[in-house]
């Protein structure tokens, strides 16, 4: 089997890879010493507290949560029950088949390979979106598909995610389908109400509507998501201060010729989906065929 494709197998798996021990310790805090007591902690706080009803409280389960919060349990516990109210105000998000969506391609560009100081790169090209074509609710779906199988795969709750924003071409009928809803939708979606960790936003090659757009977003992002947003304009020399060329590809200065569109990805979780997997996706919302 050609490596790419063992690679894509590899995207539903759940597998505790030893290997990844130091990176858990480096990026989670995580000690398997005293994983169990975290666990057995939050597992308490949700029961105590009553503030949310998750439909799973198994160890498995309960690790996204702390891995994202440096296994500080009241903070995994907060995390929860945003992650859960976020389910609830947002149902009708996941009343669609993920793999059924209207393509966006051009506007999730790619999933480059895991850095380990930055995680899994994501490529997004907003100024390409046809607003014609593609409804902002299937562009904000693409989104919490790609987040919801990656918090099952024990491998990116370590490394987590950095996303680069490419906003060439960026225009006003994009914009103004940014409603605050969505605002909030997409900044839920970078890791504030998500159990997964959000290393840093990039944005590239914008124009002057960039103003307008964070200005709307930046009502819902906290204080410390904003100091993990970097903007580079067109230099992509200062983009490459925080990612090293090798996990960029050409356009962005970069070598790595290994970009997997978004769309080949959400085909092949398709096609490798296993039971475990269309389980989980059902009982999030998802109508998913077996």
């Amino acid at each position: 089997m050609p490596f790419i494709e063992i690679a894509f197998q590899a995207e539903i798996s759940r597998y505790e890879d030893p290997e990844f021990a130091e990176y858990a310790k480096r990026h989670c805090n995580e000690d398997p010493d005293t994983r169990g007591k975290a666990i057995e902690e939050l597992r308490r706080l949700i029961r105590e507290r009553g503030e949310c009803n998750p439909r799973r409280i198994d160890d498995a389960y309960l690790l996204r949560f702390l891995r994202c919060r440096r296994f500080i349990p009241a903070l995994a516990h907060k995390l929860m029950v945003r992650y859960e109210e976020f389910r609830r105000q947002n149902a009708y998000l996941y009343d669609c088949d993920p793999f059924k969506l209207t393509t966006a391609e051009e506007v999730y560009a790619g999933v480059l390979p895991e850095s380990p100081d930055n995680g899994r790169i994501i490529l997004m090209r907003f100024g390409q979106w046809d607003v014609d074509t593609v409804p902002i609710e299937d562009l904000v779906r693409y989104a919490l598909i790609m987040d919801e199988i990656a918090m099952m795969q024990p491998k990116l709750q370590i490394l987590g995610v950095t996303i680069v924003v490419d906003l060439d071409g960026l225009n006003l009928r994009q914009v103004t389908q940014l409603t605050p809803t969505v605002a909030g939708q997409i900044v839920s979606l970078m890791g504030v109400n998500f159990p997964l960790a959000n290393h840093c936003l990039h944005i590239v090659r914008y124009n002057w509507l960039l103003h307008s757009i964070f200005y709307l977003f930046k009502q819902f992002m906290p204080q410390a998501v904003w100091s993990r947003i970097h903007f580079h304009g067109n230099d992509v020399t200062s983009l490459h201060k925080h990612i090293d060329p090798e996990y960029l590809p050409p356009e962005l200065g970069g070598r790595c010729r290994h970009v997997i569109s978004t769309v080949h990805w959400i085909s092949k979780i398709n096609e490798y989906k296993d039971d475990f997997l269309v389980k989980e996706l059902k009982e999030l919302g998802f109508k998913v065929k077996s």
